[in-house]
Formats: structure tokens, C-alpha cells, sequence
């Protein structure tokens, strides 16, 4: 007589990792090699503006983090030209908010 039991392997205490996708690595990988400047510059009427350089332009990640510096900094904004301009001097919260989204303190230079 044949039985139609099926054995099914019970679940492992232990779960795998799942690996990161191929385009999380490449991000990651590009995010070792940058150098970021921030820089304070007087603009028209003597206002002071951020001026942040060096964050790459691929990938809308430009635009991505302009608009979570203006969210998280409270002030207004924009990229162009491959570089960010904060209204008023906010060099040092501007690297604060960049080490919170996962860039490295020995890759930012502030001036």
C-alpha cells in the first residue's frame, strides 16, 4: 500500500540574512569613495548660504538628500550644479544630518 505523506522540514530556530541587492552594494561602494565639502559663503544682501559639494548626482541621490537636509535643517533650499545651497550659515548641523544618513564624519570637510 502507497502513502501520500509528505515530509516537510521543520523550520530552522536560526534565519538566514538575506543579502543586500547588487544596486544597495554599489551605492554603498560609491559612499566609501566620496569627499564632501561644506563651505559658508555670502551670497546677495550679505545672507549667508551652505554650499555642500561633493554628493553624487546619480540616481536622483543629489535630490534625495537635498530635500532630507532642507527637512531635517528647517530651511530653504536647492541643488544645481551638482551642489547644495542651504540658506544660512547651518555648516555643522548640515554634517550632523549627513552622518545620521550614513555618510561617514572622515568624508565631510567643513570650511
Amino acid at each position: 500500500m502507497r502513502s501520500n505523506l509528505v515530509l516537510i522540514p521543520e523550520d530552522n530556530e536560526e534565519q538566514e540574512e538575506e543579502e543586500p541587492e547588487f544596486g544597495e552594494l554599489l551605492r554603498e561602494l560609491d559612499r566609501d569613495e566620496i569627499h564632501i565639502v561644506i563651505r559658508e559663503e555670502t551670497r546677495r544682501f550679505s545672507k549667508p548660504t551652505t554650499l555642500i559639494q561633493g554628493i553624487p548626482s546619480n540616481n536622483g541621490e543629489l535630490e534625495r538628500v537635498t530635500r532630507e537636509l532642507k527637512k531635517k535643517l528647517a530651511t530653504g533650499g536647492t541643488s544645481k550644479d551638482g551642489q547644495i545651497v542651504l540658506q544660512g550659515d547651518k555648516r555643522e548641523d548640515a554634517k550632523d544630518a549627513l552622518v545620521k544618513m550614513g555618510y561617514s564624519r572622515a568624508q565631510i570637510e567643513v570650511l
